[in-house]
């Protein structure tokens, strides 16, 4: 990819047939917040985002549909009824704007009597770079027709109909044509775009409970809805039916790495952000996020989506980047009570509750590995029972944060993932293209919740600050638009009930 061009970004996404939104289309600017009234689609959008995200990153469609969602029925339009063979399903799409100019990618899910993608468009460049089509509903595959404008204007071959074939198009296209490069580099931009996104809801009661050895009492949570844990994959796993296990010829394997070979370091720590530039984080699923499978080593330096592993990632950020935790700190400053003079991850007394707590079954949250499986034995397991984080009062003493109150606990964990990277987050980002060339999304859906307007004020005008340089994008939801009047580079827009 050309160094000097636009980082690769979701820049609208569309929402044709999907819950409570027919014939919706969001533009996304680097800071959007999504404001209306309860039932209006809000948490629908971030799903929807979602869902693509995990697409683009490999998973198959039941994982990605049973962890946002909880089951696909759940994602169909309110009233849709089904046709003649009993088929009902749900679109969704989004534009990516990068150096191949805007790519739009387009999808039909089929919801019932069986989960699959019954088609996919991706254009860009004024072509059709790829169409699938569902041509025998007996087989686990879509008829897939790319660009190639050589010899043969279109290549034919199937597709599984369980996965993005974008994200499979990198395995397909040989690159030898201009029409082939074309496909290659559009879907390069848009899975580059997808992959940067991570989801992140912060969840007091588990930051507590992980911290006072309550790890285990909680992975009920990470289980049962499929919202916040891994349960949701084992309720979509027989969603396919073992009939469909049948070979097609096409292949049911994850995507490879698009791009070419290294390492996501070459690129340094590109502005600063902690962890931008950290080697060895892998390819697909290395980076501890939604590409790891169940009974993987779970890394305590990168903060997963519950924030419940908090005090050692800030262990690691405080070390790593000095000038970056000043800022965290002046943030936390200005939106929790009394004195701050410091925030810091200290060494737990022997005995103290929490010591331990990592050997017990651990809540991953969004973007976690799937499965009950918990914190493994390894480097960084101990972190999280063998650090506290504390806030310093000054002449007060120190304050565990624990022991804040429920508005200021998700102030401190958003603010810090507002100043982290790629390298931090349990996500998984291309790691074959340098993190300069990448730019972060968070979603962060009920951004505000528990949180005064000051602390929601200060959380967004951090986001606009983080948002300036270009390496992170905020989509979000909240309660109280007013939080964001007056500060600039903030879209807000307003959904309907």
């Amino acid at each position: 990819m050309n160094s000097d061009s636009v980082r690769p970004a979701v820049t609208e996404l569309r929402l044709s047939a999907f819950k409570s939104h027919r014939g919706v289309t969001l533009p996304l600017t680097p800071l959007t917040l999504l404001s209306g009234g309860s039932g209006s689609g809000k948490s629908s959008a971030l799903q929807a985002y979602e869902i693509l995200a995990r697409l683009g990153s490999g998973e198959s469609l039941a994982r990605a549909v049973g962890e946002v969602a909880g089951s696909p029925t759940a994602c169909v339009p309110a009233g849709a009824r089904p046709d003649e063979q009993g088929r009902r399903g749900f679109r969704i799409g989004c534009t990516v704007d990068g150096p191949a100019g805007p790519v739009s990618l387009d999808l039909a899910v089929q919801a019932e009597p069986e989960l699959r993608i019954v088609g996919e468009r991706l254009t860009g460049g004024g072509e059709t770079l790829l169409t699938t089509a569902l041509t025998d509903p007996t087989r686990p595959a879509v008829q897939a027709a790319w660009h190639t404008a050589g010899a043969t204007p279109v290549t034919r071959a199937p597709l599984p109909d369980d996965r993005l074939g974008t994200s499979l198009l990198p395995l397909r296209v040989a690159g030898k044509t201009a029409g082939q490069r074309l496909v290659l580099a559009a879907a390069e931009q848009v899975v580059v775009a997808l992959r940067s996104a991570f989801v992140c809801d912060p969840r007091p009661e588990v930051m507590r409970g992980a911290r006072a050895g309550g790890m285990g009492a909680a992975a009920g949570e990470g289980g049962g809805s499929g919202t916040d844990g891994g349960g949701g994959a084992g309720r979509a796993a027989g969603a396919r039916g073992s009939a469909r296990g049948g070979g097609s010829g096409a292949g049911r394997g994850k995507p490879v790495s698009v791009g070419g070979s290294g390492g996501a370091g070459a690129a340094g720590g590109a502005a600063g952000t902690w962890g931008a530039g950290r080697k060895g984080s892998g390819g697909a699923g290395g980076a501890g996020g939604w590409g790891r499978e169940a009974g993987e080593q779970r890394d305590e330096g990168r903060l997963r989506s519950a924030c419940d592993n908090l005090p050692a990632v800030l262990d690691r950020t405080s070390r790593e980047c000095a000038r970056r935790h000043a800022v965290l700190v002046a943030s936390v400053r200005e939106a929790c009570a009394g004195p701050v003079e410091g925030l810091r991850a200290v060494p737990r007394q022997p005995g103290e509750p929490g010591e331990g707590a990592a050997a017990g079954p651990g809540v991953v949250g969004r973007g976690g590995p799937a499965g009950p499986a918990g914190p493994q034995a390894g480097p960084g397991a101990a972190g999280a029972a063998g650090v506290r984080a504390v806030l310093d009062r000054g002449e007060l003493g120190e304050l565990p944060v624990e022991q804040l109150g429920d508005g200021e606990l998700r102030f401190v964990a958003l603010a810090l993932v507002l100043l982290t990277g790629p390298g931090v987050l349990a996500m998984d980002p291309v790691a074959e293209v340098p993190s300069a060339h990448q730019q972060m999304t968070v979603m962060a859906d009920g951004m505000d919740r528990c949180m005064d307007r000051r602390q929601a004020r200060e959380l967004v005008s951090l986001a606009v600050r983080m948002a300036e340089r270009g390496h992170v994008r905020l989509l979000g939801t909240v309660r109280d638009p007013a939080v964001a009047e007056g500060l600039p580079g903030v879209q807000v827009l307003h959904l309907e009930a």
